[in-house]
């Protein structure tokens, strides 16, 4: 299913009509100069078409060759541009779609603080002091301070804190960010973000404020097509003097689009397509990429930094053990926990029936017959049953449950209740009839599998960190289980980006897991923002990719591809560069032949002229480009191996097969532009 899905967006005109605009919009000579083989074959091809002006008004018969030369340049340039344009416009513009995201979230807007009639705007409408009504399972649209009401809210996607909080009117507890959602009972909230100002406002501004650096091998291969440019500039040059000592003549426009058939353009015009096909292969992985360029950074990743809930864990707390206090039996403690659970529909209560249905016999739970169930609520922090025989069950909060009982805590209890809280879990107090039974642990279940797939990273050469809301003692006890090498507790978005940005100042290279809201500036500063698909629309617009799956080890699948990618590319530069060099052997015999009949020799090809040589060598030249799409989308296999094995392989297969091909192709290109009289 996502293969197709992938498949119908790259072929979709929705897509495709853009970039052919955005294709255009490249060849400005600004927007081009980041790319210094395009760039240069752009100038080259205005030179040329300036070339065909001239020629047409002074009445040259060469206007009709300079013209052909002219239009496979541009149609060169292009292609090239559409490529890119192809690849980075399949994503959408990440400050935009946090945009949307607000305007997307409904708002209960009220008359006056006394009325319960609501009316249902965009969140984007909403002004300081407007007041709304948030009930269970809704988002809170916007920053404010609670006027009335209590209730639990689950903050999670925007501090990383897995635990609930209270918000109530009056006191310090009253504010409540936009984003979070309530998760029991109601809020009347008093708009008190200005316009441009809200929490989400700032992710905006950290977002398009961050900058992706770019990858060594980007750098590296940058430098090598600049050299590569240079260097065949200054033969093309100095081709010009020697011309004309040696008394021959060969027209301007064929040292021109000589120099484009030299310089590596292959390798230039299918960085775009290596990244495309990158984007396709993680779809085997069930991976979303919207930029190639962050698959091929995935290749050279340093560190990962993962957030804890929802990305390690899975974010919701489950029920772990049950702790009966002294003279209590287990038993009895788990199927009071059973009894006291059945009416209870959060993930936390069903996790309670799950576990006791395991440990208990089967059919315990019939024996229970329910007169009235007693939903939680922010102001009594517990929920229960009553039974139809008399008998009261609650669990909850240590003390809401303790005040309950009217009795106060002992040192067994107490020590039981630190202890789960030390491990990171939350302790539920369960009682029966007034009296204490003991203690269920719940707690953020670690994704199981994680800790090996962490090993695997680490045997790669990737350091991992966790980072949380959470408190250290609750961080380093799920780092520990999760087999990380660090984490970083209490960490707010501008920790995460400190963090990042010092990893990055080092030279490293920085993917980042995320799922909520506050995860965005730091998906986006990321060279590689792996967003979970079950976060927030914030934090999947803020990253580059988005795992479908929810697996933050999936990390390994994409630092695969991202090293094909790699593979790949440093194979079609090897190709490219060969099939410079024999182009220049073929092409220049061509050339000369007229004033040194003895290059003869060297024409092994038999080119039919020397205008024939160059058209053909400027035709296939943007020939090969796409015919190398293929390979370009397929990519080479990767295998772990020695960079003195890989460089043999590569000159063998790639190396040789640059040399041949040229001459194959530029001699049955020639052959057809003979037979047509195109030159």
């Amino acid at each position: 299913m996502a293969k197709k899905v992938q498949d119908t967006a790259l072929l979709d005109p929705a897509v495709m009509r853009p970039a052919l605009l955005a294709a255009l919009h490249k060849l400005d000579p600004r927007a081009l100069v980041s790319n210094p083989v395009m760039f240069v074959t752009e100038v080259v091809a205005a030179l040329t078409t300036l070339l065909f002006l001239r020629n047409l008004a002074l009445g040259s018969g060469a206007a009709f060759l300079v013209a052909q030369i002219a239009a496979w340049l541009w149609f060169t340039v292009y292609f090239a541009n559409f490529a890119e344009a192809m690849a980075e416009g399949r994503g959408k513009a990440r400050a935009d779609s946090l945009r949307s995201t607000q305007s997307e979230t409904p708002a209960k807007k009220l008359a006056s603080p006394d009325t319960r009639d609501v009316e249902t705007v965009s969140s984007r409408s909403l002004r300081t002091g407007d007041i709304v009504l948030v009930e269970a399972g809704d988002i809170v649209p916007a920053d404010g301070e609670a006027i009335d009401g209590v209730a639990s809210v689950d903050e999670s996607a925007i501090t990383g804190e897995s635990a609930p909080v209270i918000r109530e009117a009056g006191g310090d507890r009253s504010s409540v960010t936009g984003g979070t959602r309530v998760v029991s009972d109601w809020l009347k909230v008093r708009v008190t973000a200005k316009p441009g100002e809200s929490f989400l406002d700032r992710m905006i501004a950290l977002v398009e404020g961050a900058k992706r650096q770019k990858t060594p091998n980007e750098i590296a291969l940058n430098i090598l097509l600049v050299g590569m440019t240079i260097i065949f500039l200054l033969v093309v040059v100095t081709l010009e003097p020697f011309v004309a000592y040696s008394g021959a003549f060969v027209p301007v426009a064929y040292l021109i689009a000589l120099l484009v058939t030299l310089i590596p353009t292959t390798i230039g015009g299918l960085l775009s397509a290596i990244g495309v096909a990158g984007m396709d292969r993680l779809v085997k992985a069930n991976v979303v990429a919207k930029s190639g360029r962050a698959v091929e950074a995935a290749g050279d990743v340093d560190t990962l930094l993962l957030d804890k809930t929802g990305t390690i864990t899975f974010g919701a707390r489950m029920a772990d053990g049950f702790y009966p206090l002294p003279g209590v039996r287990e038993p009895d403690l788990t199927e009071a926990s059973l009894y006291a659970s059945l009416s209870d529909e959060t993930p936390e209560g069903r996790s309670v029936v799950e576990l006791a249905r395991k440990l208990l016999p089967r059919g315990v739970e019939q024996r229970a017959s329910v007169k009235q169930a007693v939903a939680f609520s922010a102001q009594t922090r517990m929920s229960g049953v009553d039974l139809v025989d008399g008998t009261e069950l609650r669990k909850g909060a240590t003390d809401a449950v303790l005040a309950w009982c009217e009795t106060g805590s002992s040192k067994t209890l107490t020590d039981i209740v630190e202890r789960i809280a030390k491990s990171g879990g939350t302790p539920l107090l369960v009682a029966r009839d007034r009296r204490p039974l003991g203690v269920i642990h719940l707690k953020d279940i670690v994704k199981p599998g994680i800790r090996e797939r962490f090993a695997e990273l680490r045997r790669m050469g990737v350091r991992t960190v966790m980072i949380t809301g959470d408190n250290p003692l609750t961080a380093a006890a799920i780092a520990a289980e999760a087999g990380v090498d660090d984490f970083l507790a209490e960490a707010t978005p501008e920790n995460k980006l400190e963090l990042i940005r010092k990893e990055q100042a080092e030279g490293k290279l920085v993917a980042m897991c995320g799922d909520g809201s506050n995860d965005a500036p730091a998906l986006a500063q990321a060279d590689v923002g792996v967003a979970m698909n079950t976060g927030t629309p914030a934090a999947k617009e803020a990253g580059n990719l988005i795992d479908l799956d929810s697996d933050p080890t999936k990390l390994i699948e994409i630092v695969m591809v991202g090293k094909q990618l790699l593979i790949s590319r440093g194979s079609l530069t090897t190709f490219s560069i060969a099939n410079d060099v024999a182009k220049y052997f073929a092409i220049l015999p061509a050339l000369f032949v007229t004033a040194y009949p003895g290059l003869g020799a060297l024409n092994v090809m038999g080119l039919s002229s020397p205008g024939s040589a160059i058209l053909s060598a400027v035709i296939f030249n943007a020939l090969v480009i796409i015919a190398l799409i293929p390979l370009a989308l397929k990519g080479v296999k990767y295998t772990p191996a020695s960079a003195a094995k890989l460089l043999r392989h590569n000159l063998l297969i790639y190396g040789l097969g640059g040399l041949v091909v040229p001459f194959i192709g530029i001699k049955a290109i020639d052959l057809v532009v003979s037979a047509l009289a195109l030159a």
